[in-house]
């Protein structure tokens, strides 16, 4: 009451009529103040910590996780933070061709468009990528779950060759050994369509789906990830040697990606917690 009268009224005339001293409201302001200073010094340093642990973090997703630490916060706000604090800025290169379709073996049809993801292994997304080196490139293949988007089979190699593929997809399928008839969809690569990558994936009970010629979207969920891993950690990265890239991308992938990062399509939780869950529907999220 009397910081809303006092421009209206003397300070000491207002203590006197609520039966308080001078001093003691002087003091109180201080105090207040010094509250409101240390919150807004803890949220910025809170937004920082967010933003450099996840670098392509956008103000919204630095928002749920706000909310996720107990720290309930507007997202304008956060977006103010993050501008006043240049933490909105990301290094991006640009990709090369990974794949080569310019082949003679049989190609699949899309199974994959248009269908409705309610489970999990009901449909698979494999993918590779390139990884550059001072003085060369490594390949990455990864499997990933469309439903929580947990990458479940991973693989890098020096050679960009059907083993490459394999590796990763004998990973997935020691991970989760899926029912017959789940889909395994990929681009038309001649690493995804050789004889021996066609075989583990008949032997496994998988529908084969492909995405259609020069047309990378068809497999977004893949190109999604790969995106995710250049932007926050190829690309902030300088590795010397081909044993320093996989030890530290696959850190990122096991450690980060599938257990910390949150994921808006999953309703901001990380792939395994979404999968931890027995109730998927209770969350509120449907992704098809």
């Amino acid at each position: 009451m009397i910081s809303q009268f006092r421009e209206h009224m003397p300070v000491t005339r207002l203590c006197d009529l609520v039966g308080a001293s001078k001093s003691w409201y002087y003091d109180s302001r201080r105090k207040t103040g010094s509250v409101v200073c240390s919150e807004v010094v803890l949220l910025r340093d809170a937004v920082e910590e967010i933003a450099l642990e996840f670098p392509g973090y956008g103000y919204r997703r630095v928002t749920k996780a706000l909310a996720r630490d107990g720290m309930v916060v507007n997202h304008k706000r956060v977006l103010r933070i993050m501008r006043e604090e240049s933490l909105l800025c990301h290094l991006r290169r640009r990709w090369i061709v990974t794949t080569d379709s310019q082949h003679t073996k049989r190609v699949y049809p899309n199974l994959a468009k248009g269908m409705c993801v309610t489970g999990l292994n009901q449909l698979w997304v494999a993918d590779i990528t390139y990884v550059r080196l001072p003085r060369a490139f490594v390949y990455l293949a990864c499997v990933l779950d469309a439903r929580s988007r947990k990458v479940i089979g991973w693989s890098m190699s020096e050679a960009i060759d059907t083993m490459l593929a394999l590796r990763a997809l004998w990973m997935a399928l020691n991970d989760r050994n899926p029912s017959p008839s789940w889909v395994h969809h990929s681009d038309r690569g001649v690493q995804y369509a050789s004889e021996d990558y066609i075989q583990a994936l008949a032997e496994s009970g998988a529908r084969i789906s492909m995405s259609g010629k020069g047309n990378p979207y068809d497999n977004a969920f893949a190109e999604a990830f790969f995106r995710t891993l250049k932007v926050e950690q190829v690309n902030l990265n300088d590795y010397g040697s081909y044993q320093e890239a996989v030890d530290s991308i696959g850190e990122f992938i096991e450690a980060v990606y599938n257990r910390k990062r949150l994921h808006s399509s999953i309703g901001y939780v990380p792939p395994e917690e979404f999968e931890e869950h027995t109730d998927l529907e209770s969350m509120g999220v449907i992704p098809c």
